[in-house]
């Protein structure tokens, strides 16, 4: 098994936050990494482009364009960019997150929120401006009325299932059965089915279908067309796929395209 290596370029963080409200632009490269840090700020963390890997203690939250993950104050959090990606993170002081939820998640966040982003991204402004901060303050008015879910995909130090997953992360299309995972870690069947029971919570075959749904959440942010992502997905057809991903979001892939298509803001 081609086991994944670890991130070596280590990326600064924001450590000089400027305002009670303040949102930053980045773009890094691949295989690179965020530190465990923490602030007296949550943190929005909304990806243009790619995927990124929040960790925190042994949960990963995961940037699924169009949504976001949202981090409490004074949670230590490190991250991990397995892909090169282009992301914007809305700080918000703990003075102002008496609405916002306590515990980390991903934030099923309106079609406003990616827009106004996206607005400030292609359009810098004077960060004291009056409009800047208007638009910072319809950003947090709008989180603060998103549905929060939890960690959608957990994570695990245990070396072998660690390197079974950094594995699925990398061929999200491997049809490979239980024992054969196993079999590539040195492990039995039982014993993997035990290890992911207790190190994820959940069996190893519903970690791969949520995998799935979060990767392709991202592919279709890009236009890709569903029959395409069904066959990168390592399904036969695109009926298999979109049954999948009803059954997870409860709606098609068409329907969640639709729904959260960023409406164009004005200049």
């Amino acid at each position: 098994m081609a086991q994944f290596k670890a991130a070596q370029r280590q990326l600064k963080t924001n450590d000089a936050i400027q305002a009670p409200l303040w949102i930053s632009f980045r773009s890094d490269p691949a295989q690179s990494v965020y530190p465990a840090h923490g602030h007296a700020w949550g943190e929005f963390i909304y990806a243009f482009n790619g995927v990124m890997e929040v960790h925190i203690d042994q949960m990963d939250y995961i940037t699924p364009p169009p949504y976001g993950i949202w981090l409490p104050p004074n949670l230590q959090h490190s991250s991990l960019n397995r892909t090169a990606v282009s992301h914007g993170t809305l700080y918000v002081h703990e003075s102002l997150c008496g609405q916002m939820p306590r515990q980390a998640g991903i934030l099923l966040s309106p079609a406003l929120v990616p827009a106004i982003f996206e607005h400030l991204r292609q359009r810098p402004q004077q960060e004291n401006s009056a409009a800047h901060q208007r638009l910072l303050q319809v950003l947090l008015d709008q989180l603060q009325q998103a549905p929060q879910v939890s960690s959608y995909l957990p994570h695990s130090e245990h070396p072998a299932l660690m390197q079974i997953l950094d594995y699925l992360h990398q061929h999200p299309a491997d049809s490979s059965t239980l024992a054969q995972l196993a079999r590539m870690a040195n492990m039995t069947e039982r014993t993997l089915a035990r290890c992911s029971q207790k190190e994820l919570g959940m069996s190893l075959h519903e970690w791969r279908q949520r995998l799935k749904i979060i990767k392709s959440m991202s592919m279709l942010n890009e236009g890709r067309k569903v029959e395409s992502i069904a066959l990168d997905l390592g399904y036969a057809n695109a009926s298999a796929f979109i049954n999948l991903f009803k059954r997870w979001m409860k709606i098609t892939p068409d329907q969640f395209r639709k729904l959260h298509q960023a409406p164009a803001l004005r200049a």
